[in-house]
């Protein structure tokens, strides 16, 4: 019986290379995409050499056609899609009055855009076929604002009500579309905000992480694992009943 297949895209490093090596535990064949070859490409020789069948695909998700081009690859060399998650994500921070537009577009482009050129490409299917998953990892920020992240705010409470409208559409097709909303997690995106901080505010590394903690209610970092935990669970026979909800981590 051939295995699964799961579509994760950011998969190279962070949250997607914990979902992708969850997956590939859990017996599928993972299609792990990403804008950074050399990542991917060292992602699926580490997961090969444990048994798992790993394709590694070079693909922006803001490239429509890119998108396109990858679905039709995944499906001729692993078969149809099963599982979709919706992982490739940016972040950046900047006062509103002064966020140039520049910043706007990148933020709305990946993390929007991005999310919906890589459900066009393969919910169509799915429905079709009368079964399927999508997992979009959206955040915190898709459900209440945060100062200075206006641009990334607004893109992952879009992500959250794209989420919530395909759901409705999908109940009747076998398919479920949830979304997971991280706080901070332990990844290099963090890593990036701690020096940013660091560089404005002159504050140590350790204190500026401090910061960040305390801005989970359980005081620390989310790891990359569990939020892949719970993307197993939606992607489960036993989540078939969970459609069109966000599950905060």
């Amino acid at each position: 019986m051939p295995r699964p297949v799961v579509m994760v895209t950011g998969a190279g490093r962070g949250s997607g290379r914990a979902i992708a090596e969850r997956f590939a535990r859990d017996g599928y064949a993972v299609a792990a995409t990403g804008r950074s070859a050399a990542s991917l490409s060292a992602l699926a020789d580490a997961m090969t050499v444990g048994g798992a069948e790993v394709l590694p695909i070079a693909c922006d998700v803001v490239d429509r056609e890119a998108v396109i081009r990858a679905v039709a690859q995944i499906e001729q060399r692993l078969g149809p899609i099963d599982v979709l998650v919706n992982n490739a994500g940016v972040s950046a921070s900047a006062p509103f009055t002064s966020m140039d537009d520049e910043l706007w577009e990148r933020m709305l482009g990946v993390n929007l855009t991005g999310t919906y050129n890589c459900m066009r490409a393969v919910v169509p299917a799915m429905f079709k076929r009368g079964r399927g998953r999508v997992i979009n990892i959206a955040s915190v920020a898709a459900k209440q604002g945060f100062a200075y992240t206006a641009a990334y705010v607004a893109s992952k409470h879009g992500v959250l009500g794209l989420t919530r409208a395909v759901a409705i559409e999908a109940a009747s097709h076998g398919v479920t579309v949830n979304a997971v909303c991280p706080g901070w997690m332990n990844t290099d995106m963090t890593t990036t905000s701690i020096e940013r901080i660091v560089e404005k505010t002159g504050r140590s590394a350790g204190d500026a992480r401090k910061i960040l903690e305390r801005m989970n209610p359980q005081q620390r970092l989310i790891e990359p694992e569990e939020v892949a935990a719970v993307v197993a669970f939606l992607a489960s026979a036993e989540a078939a009943g969970i459609n069109g909800q966000d599950l905060t981590i």
